[in-house]
């Protein structure tokens, strides 16, 4: 199986089902033995889910700081947080800090490379901001702190499972804000990030790309909008002038109600509702937030807090539990990609199908 794989785990909102879906998520005793979890937060409030929630439990080690984890364990960082006050289903100062604690805590650690991926519980965005935290999600937070004077990494979120992958050109902006941040450059690199994302950490040899239109029935020749033909269709005609594979606009009702999207390894959406809505009707529990174009490796489960069933034992781990074998598999294709790339003729020989010398199987959980 390769290196034993340190996986951090944020508590995300208190309030929320965050404890739950870790705590199920990890009640199996194969769990240590396929990697190791880490999870950033409280040790009473992750007692108290691990008795509420789960009836057998892998050995529990409460550490101080991610360097003292252990092999064959479920380890829980304890941020000493003091006594967090638990308001299941509500909005309050002592969650959103909390959530900001765990989040700042995992960073840190990916950075000393005390662990090798993050995945994140949800957090409920009004709860988290104040003076120095103000950005609407996890995707602007960690673009943020990703950037250095080397290095400036410009984060997309992509909405997977299995079957479908869908990226966005522009993330958490209200809907009269959409329009004039649809430009033909900002298009352009989407698509281009896309098509390195799905190289790199989906082992797409040529992925083919599916870009939406932003208007219904694709501006209907200007009638609705002009943005298809003066922004949208140049910028897939430039991605097309350098190589890339991609195809569109389709207008997105047609697009998915058709099934056209299984004929695409990607899909660009032009706003958040239009490629996460039928995304999540068609994924289901399995669907996974992901943050590409980062130095590291960071998903999550692809809903919120769900504070309307908080601490119930109502909620589904499945995506959750997808997030985290989900980042690990990232984790996998991201480091053979390095290794082909680092090495030209084994990289031709493997888009021609013909390189034997890698056993995929050893590196699936």
């Amino acid at each position: 199986m390769g290196k034993n794989i340190k996986v951090g785990i944020t508590h995300g909102d208190i309030n929320g089902v965050g404890y739950e879906i870790i705590v199920k998520s990890l009640a199996d005793e194969k769990i240590p033995e396929l990697f190791t979890p880490i999870v950033f937060g409280s040790q009473k409030l992750f007692e108290k889910a691990r008795k509420e929630f789960a009836q057998e439990f892998p050995p529990v080690e409460y550490i101080k700081n991610p360097a003292q984890a252990k092999e064959g364990k479920i380890n829980v960082v304890d941020l000493q947080l003091g006594d967090l006050p638990l308001s299941p289903g509500n909005i309050t100062r002592e969650s959103g800090e909390a959530a900001v604690a765990a989040l700042e805590a995992a960073v840190k650690a990916i950075e000393e490379k005390e662990i090798d991926v993050i995945v994140t519980a949800p957090i409920n965005k009004a709860a988290v901001q104040t003076e120095t935290f103000h950005f609407p999600g996890h995707t602007e937070y960690l673009e943020a702190k990703s950037q250095t004077e080397e290095q400036q990494p410009r984060a997309q979120m992509i909405l997977f499972d299995d079957n479908l992958k869908v990226a966005l050109v522009t993330t958490h902006l209200p809907l009269n804000k959409i329009s004039e941040a649809i430009t033909r450059d900002r298009v352009l690199d989407s698509i281009e990030r896309l098509d390195k994302v799905l190289r790199s950490d989906f082992g797409s040899e040529r992925p083919k790309i599916a870009v939406l239109s932003l208007n219904p029935h694709c501006g209907d020749h200007g009638l609705l909008g002009n943005e298809e033909t003066e922004v949208i269709i140049p910028a897939i005609e430039e991605a097309e002038n350098r190589g890339l594979l991609v195809f569109g606009p389709y207008a997105a009702d047609g697009f998915f109600a058709t099934g056209a999207y299984r004929n695409f390894d990607g899909v660009l959406a032009m706003y958040h509702d239009q490629g996460l809505a039928p995304f999540k009707a068609l994924a289901g529990e399995y669907g996974v937030n992901f943050t590409a174009g980062l130095p590291f490796v960071r998903t999550s489960p692809d809903h919120g807090t769900a504070y309307d069933i908080a601490w119930k034992g109502e909620a589904d781990p499945t995506s959750m539990r997808e997030a985290i074998y989900k980042a690990i598999d990232i984790l996998r294709n991201r480091e053979r990609y390095a290794r082909a790339s680092r090495n030209p003729l084994r990289k031709a020989r493997m888009e021609k199908g013909q390189d034997k010398s890698v056993d995929l199987t050893k590196d699936t959980l």
